[in-house]
């Protein structure tokens, strides 16, 4: 057999091999993807084409090599060789440099005693704040808001457990002045004396109250009273007071500002009948989705009226956080 029939052969087979795997593979995807045979050609088609692109650049550099300039590549050389020596020296001796005070950078601990209501933003950092951290704090003491005892940094929540430990040590909160302050001390240009009179605060029940009674509240203006009232709408009304943090931008600095001047009484929360409810008056409920909403009434309508919040329970797609939400809001009137 001559050499040029043992090359046709090898190219015969090689068609063969291709074309049998073609096959296959046509029939494979018709039978999984339903493909006719001019989807399965053209797919072929492309997959040439995706390898073609793929070696063209090895194709252009083995065709057209890249000539190399040897002063590029002895500067190349050298700059590496730079960097690398000064990745070495910085290793072994590393450059410390000061913090920088600013939001988002660390700050170097300078523990010492103070006094929560009276240290400034650079001491907060000097305990290890950051700048928003300690403005937070700042923003907390300048709407009225008091350090009475130790225990009360904690309800900052800028303040973690780990660091109100490590501050517990250095706080000392020194004893205010009473109601009385002297003005005719040395120095002063009368000789009055000025009485600091303490308005009590206002309590107001909040699932009544509308605007006007909201914004009697220490610390509640009109922009918070609007929000509390639309928010109490969707809801159906308050059944504690931590629900005020859900308000829109009332966190937990303002909560702590106002929950003593807040009620809340539950008779005054409209129940919906779970049985008689539709899917649109779940529509603005902040606490449940349109698929649980539809669960809950498609449960109803297979398997009867819900006798009691068990028959309730039976509907998987409501998790134990969103039934302890809705309980105070419905009811189970045949």
């Amino acid at each position: 057999m001559t050499y040029e029939a043992i090359i046709g052969a090898k190219i015969s087979f090689i068609f063969l091999t291709i074309r049998s795997t073609l096959t296959v593979m046509r029939k494979w995807l018709s039978n999984y993807f339903d493909m006719t045979k001019g989807e399965f050609n053209g797919l072929m088609v492309l997959v040439v084409l995706i390898f073609s692109v793929s070696f063209v650049p090895v194709i252009y550099n083995w065709l057209w090599p890249l000539a190399l300039d040897p002063l590029m590549e002895q500067q190349a050389e050298a700059h590496f060789r730079k960097l690398q020596k000064n990745t070495q020296q910085t290793m072994a001796y590393p450059e410390r440099k000061p913090y920088a005070r600013a939001s988002g950078a660390k700050i170097p601990l300078r523990l010492h005693r103070f006094d929560p209501n009276t240290t400034s933003l650079s001491g907060w950092q000097d305990l290890g704040f950051s700048v928003k951290q300690a403005q937070s704090i700042l923003n907390y003491r300048q709407k009225g808001g008091k350090f009475r005892k130790p225990e009360d940094l904690q309800k900052m929540y800028v303040v973690s457990p780990a660091a109100y430990l490590r501050l517990r040590p250095y706080i000392a909160i020194t004893a205010t002045s009473g109601p009385i302050a002297a003005a005719g001390q040395p120095g002063t240009a009368t000789g009055k004396t000025f009485v600091k009179i303490s308005h009590p605060m206002a309590l107001v029940e909040i699932n009544r109250a509308d605007t006007t009674a909201l914004m009697a509240i220490r610390g509640i203006g009109p922009t918070f009273a609007k929000r509390i009232l639309q928010y109490r709408e969707r809801i159906g009304g308050f059944h504690k007071k931590e629900q005020l943090m859900e308000v829109f931008g009332l966190d937990l600095v303002k909560f702590e500002e106002i929950k003593d001047q807040v009620l809340v009484d539950i008779s005054a929360i409209k129940r919906l009948n779970i049985n008689t409810i539709r899917i649109e008056d779940f529509k603005n409920n902040p606490y449940i989705r349109y698929k649980q909403a539809n669960a809950i009434i498609q449960y109803r309508e297979q398997h009867g009226n819900y006798s009691n919040f068990e028959d309730l329970k039976k509907v998987v797609i409501l998790t134990p956080e969103l039934l302890d939400q809705l309980s105070p809001y419905i009811s189970f009137i045949p």
